[in-house]
């Protein structure tokens, strides 16, 4: 399985962004997709995630301003961001929990993250 992040880039406080991640592979359902960012030197943490039924959960510090959805008959997950803060100032990273086609392995896998920068 291999994710495509995309959508980061440089923004000022209070704008938005909308980052997209797209699934390709051996696929042949997604449970849980979600996305994590990381700071150098610091952990990754989680910022929201989706099961397949569509309930979400959020960081504390993103909640009521970012939003999370998925469209699974095309492999995709996207993080609206609104209201971003220089503390967002992140790589972001997706992640999918993933059903394989030999209907027998399950993968967790990870993208390689798009940089939100948010200037203050």
């Amino acid at each position: 399985v291999q994710l495509q992040a995309s959508g980061g880039g440089l923004v000022q406080t209070g704008e938005s962004l909308r980052l997209s991640c797209a699934a390709s592979g051996s696929i042949l359902r997604i449970h849980d997709m979600g996305w994590y960012r990381q700071v150098p030197g610091q952990q990754r943490e989680l910022v929201a995630e989706i099961s397949r039924g569509g309930g979400a959960r959020y960081a504390d510090t993103v909640q009521g301003r970012f939003t999370i959805s998925r469209d699974d008959g095309k492999n995709m997950v996207y993080l609206q961001m609104n209201n971003l803060k220089p503390d967002d100032t992140a790589v972001y990273i997706c992640n999918v929990f993933a059903e394989l086609l030999d209907g027998d392995s399950m993968m967790d896998a990870w993208g390689q993250g798009t940089l939100v920068t948010v200037s203050s």
